[in-house]
């Protein structure tokens, strides 16, 4: 039997596809997946079919191509997403080096596998189609777009923080954690200690750590600025700690990982992580600094 051409479907899907993993390597294999598909949009040359809405639904055609096709990936190991972070795995790298079309065709017949053993029955023949009708949203969809929006607004709350500001809700944080804070840096040169943390009121117990915080949510911090936080845990039971509203480069994360002094990193998402996780132990005062409102839904697979 002849291969099927690629449907029109699939080849924005692969267009679409082939600039957002571009764009998670450029950043380190991870990124918000607002961004990428923000960064999708202006890079790729889409035409006016691609970019018009699905009459019953209003999604624009590509995104719901996009979404649909990544349960492919997804499935197939090579993208994994969560609480609106996608990250392309080591596995999804190897297999772009292939090119994006036989990335999807290999993630496709690997997800069809997966539904094999869940279904226990033969899957049906790969099919070419186009789809004329915006494919929908599964429950886990629906609840990974509502994900990915609610990030997205807290990432943009945050970012219109002032240093200072930023600074302050590292601090209630630990707080929150139930750390004392004896120090916090005053607003001048930036570099050095901005907070110590103790585990006890007086500090007479380890771990005594040594916090710098940056405020660059658009910016990856370099190895060389984690050496500097290093060289500075000088004493018995010192642990290092760095927070940032951006990210970590995939250098400065292996450097964290290897170090003979035990260094802690808090990126953007492992902080949102902590704030969600805590909350509920704040102050109404606190909760203030960056407030939440948690919305409950089905738990789905």
């Amino acid at each position: 039997m002849a291969k099927n051409k690629t449907s029109p479907t699939k080849q924005t899907a692969v267009r679409g596809l082939d600039a957002a993993v571009n764009y998670l390597i450029e950043n380190d294999g991870e990124a918000l997946a607002n961004e990428v598909i923000e960064y999708v949009g202006e890079t790729v040359d889409f035409n006016d079919h691609e970019r018009s809405r699905y009459e019953k639904t209003g999604y624009i055609r590509w995104q719901s191509i996009l979404n649909f096709y990544t349960i492919d990936l997804s499935k197939a190991g090579y993208l994994r997403k969560n609480k609106g972070i996608w990250t392309l795995t080591s596995e999804g790298e190897e297999a772009y080096k292939a090119g994006m079309l036989n990335m999807l065709d290999t993630a496709i017949q690997k997800y069809r596998e997966w539904k094999k053993e869940q279904n226990d029955a033969a899957p049906e023949e790969p099919v070419e189609t186009e789809l004329s009708e915006d494919p929908g949203l599964t429950p886990a969809q629906r609840l990974e777009e509502y994900e990915r929006e609610a990030i997205a607004g807290i990432k943009d709350y945050v970012t219109k923080m002032t240093p200072y500001d930023f600074q302050d809700i590292c601090g209630t944080l630990l707080i929150a954690m139930g750390y004392f804070i004896p120090h916090v840096a005053p607003k001048g040169k930036d570099g050095g200690i901005d907070l110590i943390a103790y585990g006890d009121p007086l500090g007479t117990k380890p771990p005594r750590m040594k916090i710098q915080v940056k405020h660059r949510p658009d910016a990856a911090v370099s190895v060389d600025v984690l050496r500097q936080l290093v060289g500075l845990l000088n004493k018995e039971g010192d642990v290092g700690l760095f927070i940032t509203s951006g990210r970590f480069t995939s250098e400065s994360e292996r450097y964290a990982r290897e170090s003979f002094k035990h260094l802690e990193l808090i990126d953007f998402p492992r902080f949102i992580s902590l704030w969600q996780e805590f909350y509920p132990k704040m102050t109404d005062q606190q909760k203030d600094m960056l407030p939440l409102q948690a919305v409950w839904f089905l738990g789905v697979g």
